[in-house]
């Protein structure tokens, strides 16, 4: 294992800095690392670590939720309200239906075998996403009409809504049917996640404060510990709960980091977020070279023009249902465009489920795979170049007064 994890971070590192040099996204060399390390290429990786990928995938895509809630102002989320819940169900609902209705004619699929694959499809990636977003804020493009935050609450809902609607469209295609409880798991995910995290968030910031007024300090860097294995543990709740009752652990995660930031002083919640920000360093080179290595590259072969074709046919479709999100509200045109842009990415949750059909035995399994892996191939790269290459002609920059007082 020891060997896997030195060729992840060198191989990972030197192939995103190739791309950082050559002004590409350095995911790109990360992904491009996971792909040729992996079992379908070169196949160096020892199983063990394959074997507990989605466990460490989660863990640092956890560290990047952490460090998300840290840098998110609650205050700015709160004026954009309507567009973010939008945000969390409304393009993948257009893409869900743009598969329905034209992969029958692309593919030569059934009705409920496009919506099991739209399902698949219709998330957009966190991992690409929020890192981003972040970004957007830590260098205030975009936040003075809150684009950033926006785009990070909805893309950290949206998952959510589509593996719901996934779970009940493949119980239907294996001679089940769907319950309306499946459906109002989503609204009651969403708001337990949120509840919990609040409720964890507000207790530890008490359990710093007492230990400060106690005068046991508790350093910095114990506290991201805390933090870390308080998060687990949320992450933890809601698979212990799944049987009972519906909880969203990447909400909760998110919402407990908010909290923190609500409750500690600026300076303590500031440290944090740099703490979290420097873990991801290394997180980042784990999640996307993992991700890279689920991708099996023969797929993508036999996907064919025409899978090609629905797949940019179902991002046009998509990012309509993202102007419908904005609608009404004071973005520009340049903004729009980059909302629509943020929303291309897949990785994550089309890496997890993709492969799902096929081993539940559905015939359309091996075609669903093979759209999910050239849907990442294509679209985490696209994204990403789009938001980076973009952000800084498509959005303002909001200037620090402070600096212009001090000035």
């Amino acid at each position: 294992m020891l060997t896997s994890l030195a060729f992840i971070f060198l191989v990972g590192l030197s192939l995103a800095a190739i791309c950082q040099a050559l002004k590409l996204p350095r995911i790109i060399g990360m992904l491009i690392t996971g792909i040729l390390l992996g079992p379908y290429v070169l196949n160096v990786l020892d199983p063990s670590i394959l074997s507990i990928s989605s466990e460490l995938r989660q863990i640092a895509l956890i560290i990047i939720l952490l460090k998300a809630g840290l840098s998110l102002n609650l205050a700015d989320l709160k004026k954009v309200g309507r567009p973010a819940i939008m945000m969390a169900c409304i393009p993948a609902t257009f893409e869900i239906l743009a598969y329905f209705l034209l992969a029958p004619y692309f593919l030569g699929i059934t009705r409920l075998e496009a919506a099991v694959m739209g399902a698949v499809m219709g998330a957009v990636s966190p991992a690409v996403v929020v890192p981003r977003m972040v970004q957007l804020m830590d260098e205030k493009y975009g936040t003075a009409k809150s684009i950033p935050q926006m785009i990070l609450a909805g893309a950290s809902c949206d998952d959510i809504y589509v593996i719901v609607l996934f779970s009940t469209f493949s119980t239907m295609a294996q001679g089940g049917s769907a319950h309306l409880k499946d459906f109002i798991n989503i609204p009651v995910s969403i708001i337990l996640g949120i509840a919990l995290g609040s409720v964890a968030g507000y207790l530890l910031s008490l359990f710093f404060e007492t230990a400060y007024a106690h005068s046991h300090m508790v350093r910095n860097s114990l506290k991201v510990i805390v933090v870390m294995g308080v998060a687990f543990l949320l992450m933890s709740i809601e698979t212990w709960l799944k049987p009972v009752v519906s909880v969203s652990g990447l909400l909760a995660v998110v919402s407990m980091a908010c909290v923190l930031k609500l409750k500690c002083t600026a300076s303590v919640s500031a440290r944090l977020s740099q703490k979290f920000g420097k873990l991801w360093l290394a997180a980042e080179v784990l999640l996307f070279v993992l991700v890279g290595a689920s991708v099996d590259i023969r797929y993508t072969l036999k996907a064919g023009p025409a899978a090609l074709a629905m797949i940019f046919a179902a991002l046009l479709i998509r990012t309509l249902g993202v102007s419908l999100c904005v609608t009404g509200t004071n973005l520009t045109w340049r903004e729009r465009l980059f909302c629509s842009i943020a929303y291309l990415p897949k990785a994550t949750v089309q890496a997890a489920i993709g492969s799902v059909p096929m081993a539940m035995g559905l015939s359309c399994g091996q075609i669903v795979l093979s759209v999910a892996v050239l849907g990442i191939l294509i679209t985490a790269p696209l994204g990403a170049i789009g938001m980076d290459c973009s952000y800084k002609k498509l959005l303002s920059r909001e200037i620090d007064k402070s600096q212009i007082f001090s000035s």
